[in-house]
């Protein structure tokens, strides 16, 4: 019997001594990122009689049953996809603002109203050189203004590109990683230590590769997974110990576009969808901007070349460029400025010619152009802010609802640190108590 309590007080030591060497893991992991609490499943040791002896039981005390990782899939995948939603809304945001702030602080509104509004001073006196100069200087910042615009498009597509381009590396050694632990767990024992580290690090590299791009994992019975992009119908970026190679291209227009080996993708989430929706938003104002620039030139131009400058000579074009970027004065003299009416002497004071221009820059209405431009813009910063900001809400609630299952709670370990600590004692007082009656029997004569 002595026997017996000192094999069944061993075996609890032993396993309230795993169980404070578990308590005592989650209490030093509690803030680690990426980390699953542990607990231990215990179970009785006992067998019991043969045949015809059925009552005949033997107690042998306890044992360790396995060390539970307690992580729940469905919640994982939950904050892996409100997560992955988030970063592509804000990624998007932070590129719609960068643009937003390209055409707002280039002012190419005001620039606009201020040269039209020199050319309704100049006809009051439409032979003045300073006049004439104030037109000339403001048609000059308004071009500077398209030019400062668009190379503040150009920066904002390059942090984009630039920006996409880090994130198509991170998420190729990702996925690398990946392949490499599926490689580990395959072989790793059920319920090993080893093996609830190795998941720990699937789970966290899940959890960063969806920051990047939308995945879909399959976890096998190995506890393995298989990495699809855009859906359960998507590529595949990891299967087994191999992963696919993830690249980007840019497009004339400087969009980007995804595949794995070769294949075409397009991202559903991850803050790599986001710089592409942005990318696609640069592209559609960039556009625009140079649509405004060449309609400024072209009215302008045809008017100018319709009437006579200060001297009597025939009209030269303003402007000269393609778009934006090159937009730009063809002459600096203010008196080529052609104010009079074709066949009109020097030194006319007939304005017929500069009203032709305002009216003709009053029909096309390049401010207004612009400014609905900017408001689109602006717009679209304001209504993907709502929805990034309600995708924050949704991505917390989920972290909190998995914290709340596989994070570590001080409070509730300290519990469980005393609780084991008393079995501890109590199973040494076992031990005691077993020594006692060994000796009391060796007493007896």
């Amino acid at each position: 019997m002595a026997s017996d309590l000192l094999s069944i007080a061993k075996s609890g030591t032993q396993t309230a001594r795993i169980a404070l060497d578990v308590t005592a893991q989650n209490i030093a992991n509690a803030s680690s990122e990426g980390y699953v609490r542990r607990s231990v499943r215990l179970e009785e040791v006992s067998a019991s009689g043969g045949a015809g002896r059925v009552a005949d039981v033997s107690l042998s005390g306890v044992r360790l049953d396995k060390v539970v990782r307690n992580a729940d899939l469905f919640r994982q995948a939950e904050v892996r996809r409100t997560g992955s939603d988030f970063a592509r809304a804000a990624a998007e945001v932070t590129g719609l603002e960068n643009i937003e702030a390209a055409v707002e602080q280039a002012s190419v509104f005001p620039a606009i109203v201020a040269f039209e509004g020199s050319l309704e001073r100049l006809a009051a006196d439409p032979v003045d050189s300073s006049l004439r100069a104030a037109v000339m200087a403001s048609a000059r910042t308004m071009t500077r203004t398209f030019n400062i615009a668009s190379t503040a498009l150009d920066a904002a597509g390059d942090g984009l590109r630039f920006e996409a381009a880090d994130g198509v590396s991170q998420v190729n050694l990702l996925a690398g990683e990946l392949a490499r632990v599926n490689l580990r767990l395959a072989r790793a024992a059920d319920a090993s230590s080893d093996q609830t580290t190795l998941l720990d690090q699937r789970d966290s590299l899940l959890q960063q590769l969806s920051d990047h791009v939308d995945v879909h994992a399959q976890i096998a019975a190995d506890h393995t997974v298989e990495v699809r992009i855009a859906g359960t119908s998507g590529p595949q970026l990891v299967t087994g110990g191999t992963a696919a190679s993830f690249a980007m291209s840019t497009a004339a227009d400087g969009t980007i576009a995804f595949s794995v080996d070769a294949a075409s993708v397009t991202p559903l989430g991850g803050a790599l969808a986001g710089k592409a929706m942005a990318l696609d938003k640069l592209r559609d104002i960039r556009t625009g901007l140079d649509t405004i620039a060449t309609d400024i030139a072209a009215t302008v131009n045809a008017v100018q070349t319709g009437g006579v400058a200060r001297d009597g000579s025939p009209g030269q074009p303003m402007l000269s460029g393609t778009g934006a970027a090159d937009l730009a004065l063809a002459f600096e003299d203010g008196a080529l400025l052609a104010t009079a009416p074709a066949g009109g002497p020097a030194m006319s004071r007939d304005p017929a010619n500069l009203s032709a221009m305002r009216q003709a820059l009053a029909a096309a209405d390049p401010a207004g152009e612009a400014d609905a431009l900017l408001f689109d813009i602006s717009s679209a910063v304001q209504g993907r802010s709502v929805t990034r900001d309600a995708l924050s809400s949704i991505a917390g609630t989920a972290r909190i609802a998995l914290a709340a299952q596989a994070g570590v709670d001080l409070d509730h370990e300290a519990v469980n640190l005393i609780r084991f600590q008393q079995a501890f004692q109590a199973s040494g007082r076992v031990m005691q108590v077993a020594s006692d009656i060994f000796d009391t029997l060796l007493g007896i004569r």
